[in-house]
This record gives C-alpha cells, structure tokens and sequence, in this order.
C-alpha cells in the first residue's frame, strides 16, 4: 500500500504487505520488506528495512540496517515535545513526533526498540532486543546486559 507523497529510488525491493504512510523517501537498492510500516521518513540508498519494522519520522543514513521486528518509536508516552539530551541537558526538538536519525553504516539489532528522539552515530551496532534511548557515539556498540532468571519448571 502506497500513500503518497512516495518517492521510491531504483532498484528497490517493495516487499509483501509493505506501507507507506504520507511523505515517504526511498533512495536507490533498498528493501522494504514483508509487513513494514513508513511515515514521514527519509531512507538513504542501500538502506534495508526488511520485515516487520515500524519507522516513523526517521531517518536512515546510508547502508543502514534494521533486524527483523525493530520499532523506531516516534511519539512520547506523555504529552509534550521530544527532547534529545546533549551533555546532560535535555534540548526540546520542538517536535511532538521525531522518531530517530541513524547514520551511515548502523546495524539495530532484531526486535530493538528506539524510543522518540535516539541518535545512532555513523557505523555503530545496537544488538538485538535492546530498548535504546539517547545518542550513541558513532562506531559504537550497545549491548543489552540485562541478568536472565532461570528457574525450575514445575509439572
């Protein structure tokens, strides 16, 4: 489903059961793929977005990849705008929707979530299922170091 304005480059893959919402950029050889979600966003070229991902007031830099189930939320819990925090400040966007930027390179992990307002430096990796909020140094990576609890199954 395409709901335009769309631009969609060369070459791309529109996969099954893709969609895109109003003002929705796509450069040359990307993928969207099966049962994606697009609005309001800017894909650079090479960008791949190829399964059950919502991107919603972002943009992705060059040869970004998402993982299969990533969520670049783009709306706050509470009323007000989306502020970024910069040397321990928060800065107001002045925007009630900013999803993320990603620069070029970045790699976001299956089923990862980026909350309203993340910035992800040029060739940095988020590993899969972490919840990511804030800026993240280019050439950087983000690991999920959350203990797991294991414990005995009862009959």
């Amino acid at each position: 489903m395409i709901k335009g304005p769309a631009i969609i480059g060369r070459n791309c893959q529109i996969r099954h059961n893709a969609y895109f919402r109003e003002d929705v950029i796509v450069g040359d050889e990307c993928v969207v793929g099966n049962s994606c979600e697009l609005k309001n966003v800017l894909l650079f070229n090479n960008c791949q977005v190829p399964h059950f991902n919502y991107v919603g007031d972002s943009i992705l830099g060059h040869k970004a990849h998402l993982g299969a189930g990533v969520v670049l939320s783009n709306v706050k819990l509470v009323k007000g705008n989306i502020t970024v925090e910069i040397d321990g400040q928060p800065s107001d966007t002045g925007l009630r929707k900013f999803g993320a930027l990603l620069g070029d390179g970045v790699e976001i992990g299956c089923n990862s979530m980026l909350n309203p307002g993340s910035i992800i430096g040029r060739n940095s990796i988020i590993y899969p299922c972490v919840n990511w909020r804030g800026i993240l140094a280019p050439n950087s990576v983000a690991k999920n170091k959350a203990p797991v609890e294991i414990a005995g199954r009862r009959n």
